[in-house]
C-alpha cells in the first residue's frame, strides 16, 4: 500500500482540498499504520508546551561552547598523534637507508644504484610477462567470451558516464 501522499498530508500543517480530505479519511479507515500516525500527530499537537527554565539558553550555549573546545582539543591531539605516528613510521622505514646515506658516500651511491637497477629489472620482467600473456591469452579465450567481455566493459563505461552526467548536471530553477 502506498502511504506517501497520506503521510505527507498528515504531517504537513497545510489545509487540504476537500477531495484530498475525503481520500485521507478513506485511507485512515483502511490503514492502521496511517491511523496510528494520525493519532500520534493529534496527541503531539494537543500536548502543552512549556517555556524553558530561566537562563536555559545561556547555560546551553555555555555547555555547547565548552563541548566545542573539548572537541577541538581532542582533534588537535589526535592530529598530532597521527603526525607523530606517521613520522615514526617514516623514520623506522627509512632508518637503514639514512644510516647508509650518512655513513659514506660510496655506500649510499651503491644503495641507490642497486635500488634503481632493481626497479628497472622488475619493470623489464613485468613487461616481458605482460608480453607473454598478451600473446597467449587471446588463444585461450574463445571469440564469444571476448565479445561478452568487450560488451560488458562498454556497458559499464556507458553506465559510468551516464551516472557522472546525472550527478554532475546542474538543475535549473531549483
Amino acid at each position: 500500500m502506498n502511504h506517501r501522499p497520506f503521510e505527507d498530508w498528515l504531517l504537513d500543517d497545510k489545509l487540504l482540498k476537500p477531495e484530498e480530505d475525503r481520500e485521507l479519511q478513506l485511507h485512515l479507515q483502511a490503514c492502521r499504520h496511517c491511523a496510528a500516525l494520525w493519532e500520534a500527530n493529534l496527541a503531539l499537537r494537543s500536548a502543552k508546551s512549556f517555556a524553558p527554565a530561566p537562563g536555559f539558553t545561556v547555560r546551553f550555549q555555555a555547555r555547547l561552547a565548552a563541548q566545542r573546545v573539548r572537541q577541538r582539543r581532542s582533534q588537535v591531539i589526535g592530529g598530532l598523534l597521527l603526525v607523530l605516528a606517521g613520522l615514526g613510521l617514516v623514520v623506522w622505514l627509512t632508518g637503514p637507508y639514512l644510516l647508509e646515506f650518512f655513513s659514506s658516500p660510496a655506500a649510499w651511491i651503491t644503495t641507490w644504484v642497486g635500488a634503481l637497477l632493481g626497479i628497472l629489472e622488475a619493470m623489464r620482467a613485468l613487461g616481458e610477462a605482460g608480453s607473454v600473456l598478451f600473446r597467449v591469452i587471446p588463444g585461450l579465450i574463445p571469440p564469444f567470451a571476448w565479445m561478452v567481455l568487450i560488451s560488458g566493459s562498454a556497458g559499464l563505461g556507458l553506465l559510468w558516464s551516464v551516472s557522472l552526467w546525472r550527478f554532475t548536471r546542474v538543475t535549473r530553477g531549483a
